[in-house]
């Protein structure tokens, strides 16, 4: 494997261990500053989710932009550098209203993770873009598999421990990238930073007129709002429904980040391979929709950690979707897509936790009139078959 396309792996790997850190304590913790239910705590984590979502929609196409701009190197290292600085202040804050106000910051930062894409992009040829795609995929979900593991045993010391360690392993990326990141835009691909194409609507507006790259993203937006229940709403789900400590909830997120990264290391060369980017998009969302179902009626937490390697076999779906998006754009327009993407993405998670972490509420308050807390599960299923119907649509180079 060449060294930039390891660096950007472990560069990704660490960002999610960053994340996943906190996700097993946030329930806890919520209710520590702010006090009240499980409920209560679910939709104050989906207004904590959203406002830090917010920052990523109004902010990834500038930030991407800018990386076409000025290149991959320093918007990593900036938005690793204030990353660790967001998570101090998480980890200090006294208030509900100051953790918010650390995710608001922490969002506009949120870049690494489109810029690393797009210097995926830059390093890859045409056909091999959806494939390495698959590999920030997987790295992301080996970090994932570590960040909860060691949030989950940090969460028993305290809820704030998780945010000390995720600062540090931010600070850490910054070290990494600033030593060994070399610039992958040259003069050839470099493009001159408009306002026009680096905001949201226009970078979208843009991206839209190049051949069946609308539908592509109308679909990525509901498959990005229903895949999103995961994070939104696993960690009181899993309380509500099986008693889970934060311990287990962290197992459980890392089995699912094991299984994400093998899928996407080994299934989904295999995939593409035999069935082309179109038909994996298909085979993903179906397993996507029948394990949302499945997670929504089951009973029994054995059965629930039986089924999350099932759930990771739609892992190869956004990898392959963002292969057919770039080999569509231009190479001057890799970081503006990737920033796009982001926005996105950034917006399904605006969306996804007040939408989910609603359903939850309204399903496991005590007063609800029917207890059901896989509600949000069954509502994803039904956003995944919409954003299949929006991708079969789209019969541009179909096979």
């Amino acid at each position: 494997m060449r060294l930039p396309v390891l660096i950007i792996l472990v560069t990704v790997m660490l960002d999610a261990m960053g994340i996943g850190l906190i996700l097993p304590i946030m329930p806890d913790l919520i209710r520590e500053v702010r006090g009240g239910t499980l409920a209560n705590a679910a939709l104050w984590g989906g207004l904590l989710a959203s406002s830090f979502a917010v920052m990523q929609f109004v902010f990834g196409p500038i930030v991407g932009s800018l990386s076409d701009s000025y290149g991959r190197r320093p918007v990593l290292l900036i938005s690793l550098f204030f990353m660790a600085l967001d998570y101090l202040v998480m980890a200090v804050a006294g208030s509900i209203w100051l953790l918010i106000a650390g995710r608001i910051v922490g969002g506009i930062t949120a870049a690494t993770h489109s810029a690393a894409s797009a210097y995926m992009a830059d390093i890859s040829a045409p056909d091999k873009k959806a494939a390495n795609f698959g590999l920030i995929g997987a790295g992301f979900g080996v970090g994932f598999v570590l960040g909860p593991l060691i949030g989950g045993l940090l969460g028993e010391f305290g809820t704030r421990a998780p945010f000390y360690a995720a600062a540090g392993l931010s600070a850490l990326n910054f070290i990494l990238g600033f030593f060994v990141l070399k610039e992958t835009v040259t003069d050839k691909i470099r493009r001159r930073f408009t306002w026009s194409r680096a905001n949201p609507f226009g970078a979208f507006t843009h991206l839209s007129h190049m051949p069946g790259v609308r539908l592509q993203l109308l679909a990525f937006l509901a498959y990005s709002v229903a895949l999103y229940v995961y994070p939104a709403i696993w960690a009181y789900f899993t309380q509500a429904r099986f008693g889970w400590s934060p311990q287990t909830i962290g197992i459980s997120l890392a089995i699912y980040g094991i299984s994400a990264a093998l899928v996407q290391v080994v299934l989904i060369r295999v995939m593409l391979a035999r069935f082309g980017e179109r038909r994996t998009v298909y085979f993903g969302m179906v397993f996507d929709a029948a394990s949302c179902i499945l997670l929504a009626i089951v009973t029994s937490g054995t059965l629930a950690l039986a089924l999350t390697p099932i759930a990771a076999l739609g892992a190869v779906v956004t990898p392959a979707m963002q292969g057919i998006m770039s080999r569509r754009a231009g190479e001057d327009a890799q970081g503006e897509l990737q920033g796009v993407l982001t926005s996105v993405h950034a917006l399904a998670t605006i969306i996804s936790p007040l939408m989910m972490t609603t359903a939850f509420a309204a399903f496991t308050a005590p007063t609800a009139p029917v207890q059901f807390a896989g509600a949000p599960f069954i509502l994803a299923a039904v956003l995944v078959f919409a954003a299949l119907a929006i991708f079969l649509k789209d019969r541009t180079d179909a096979a």
